[in-house]
């Protein structure tokens, strides 16, 4: 097969085929439905490859547009519904790629929506915070939101199979799921240098408010070697010499340019049960290992079982993402040292896991949670039991 990236999807030179994107279902069941779509997503995880290549699409008119150049700006900015419509011409579909980077670009959706009836907009997005607030309150009503993320173990077992993947988790441990690094598996430290170095802070540090790019690197750093760990955001400020408000508002916009995830503890029904309490994990392995400089393999790593509480974690995450699973995530630890690595609450119903890289480890559901929410059953995932919790 022509591994033409036009073809579809990502090409894997490993394996001469596509892979495909979990998404993508979702979006194309979602087209002409009198309302926007918008994609969001970090710089490099394939949004824009996705959409010059969906299945549904073919055979529609498209129009591809991006926010980068500077003539689509002005044509998108204070438009008319009259322009726009010219502009357009026989198009059925507009992508707007970048779209962040378009002035009132909420408003000339919003116009598009209410106006060209035979048109669907689609427009994308890597940093979420910055186009949201361009858009929530134009477009409240007219837009289905989607994200996507690096590539998952899903979207690879069903590219080459379980096996094969299986196989491959070590490596993911450590170089991760993004598209460029997966398809170049002889390059991996390469690509992922390139990708933490020109893109992880680049809609970061083009905000005003962001003007120490040093201090957002050691913040970053200091998440990356307390994954797994509750983070005192107190003890951050005084590790790199800032205050907590500050380390809180890098925090939250990280998670927001989805470098990292934050999951809050549990708290409901226990005295002594940590309240205010959150954990960080990284959305990629690969860009955690590079934040820290360490591409060792697992085998000679001393924090082999955090990179795999990591990796469970941000691919469960993922799952749930593209399953549309209205489930909330939580850890849960109490003052005497009694914890839970994962929790989901899908509707009151809990359940309960613990990651353990050794495949040997056994676990037993704590006494003190089981009583307090009514819960029987912890389940230990480990590298023999992987499929059970992130298939498909």
């Amino acid at each position: 097969m022509d591994c033409n990236p036009k073809n579809t999807y990502i090409c894997d030179v490993n394996f001469g085929v596509m892979i495909g994107r979990s998404i993508e279902k979702l979006i194309c069941e979602h087209l002409f439905q009198k309302k926007a779509i918008l994609l969001f997503g970090a710089r490099q995880v394939g949004k824009t490859t996705l959409l010059e290549n969906l299945n549904c699409l073919r055979g529609i008119k498209v129009l591809f547009l991006t926010g980068d150049e500077a003539d689509v700006r002005e044509v998108l900015t204070n438009a008319t519904s009259t322009r726009l419509q010219s502009y357009f011409g026989a198009n059925s579909v507009v992508v707007i790629d970048e779209a962040q980077q378009i002035p009132n670009i909420g408003t000339t959706i919003k116009l598009i929506t209410d106006k060209l009836k035979g048109i669907q907009v689609i427009a994308t997005g890597s940093s979420a915070f910055e186009l949201a607030n361009r858009l929530n309150e134009p477009l409240t009503g007219r837009k289905f939101e989607f994200h996507i993320y690096p590539l998952s173990f899903g979207e690879m077992v069903t590219h080459h199979g379980l096996i094969n993947e299986t196989r491959l988790v070590e490596n993911r441990l450590v170089f991760g799921y993004y598209p460029e690094v997966v398809t170049n598996s002889s390059q991996e430290e390469k690509f992922l240098r390139l990708i933490a170095n020109s893109y992880l802070y680049k809609d970061l540090l083009a905000l005003e408010n962001i003007k120490r790019s040093s201090l957002l690197e050691k913040i970053l750093k200091a998440l990356a070697l307390q994954i797994g760990s509750e983070v005192s955001y107190n003890e951050i400020a005084q590790l790199v010499g800032t205050d907590s408000k500050t380390v809180e508002k890098y925090i939250d916009l990280l998670e927001k340019a989805y470098i990292i995830i934050k999951l809050p503890a549990l708290n409901r029904n226990v005295r002594n049960e940590i309240k205010k309490g959150k954990k960080i994990y990284f959305w990629d392995n690969g860009i955690r290992n590079a934040v820290i400089s360490n591409y060792n393999p697992i085998s000679s790593r001393t924090d082999a079982g955090v990179l795999w509480e990591n990796f469970l974690v941000s691919e469960r995450m993922k799952q749930n993402q593209y399953l549309q699973r209205n489930v909330a995530c939580y850890f849960w630890r109490t003052n005497q040292q009694q914890e839970i690595d994962f929790i989901e609450d899908d509707n009151g119903i809990l359940r309960a896991f613990e990651f353990k890289i050794n495949p040997k480890a056994k676990i037993k559901l704590s006494k003190t949670f089981g009583n307090a929410y009514n819960a029987t059953e912890l389940t230990t995932i480990t590298p023999k039991n992987i499929e059970e919790f992130l298939s498909q």
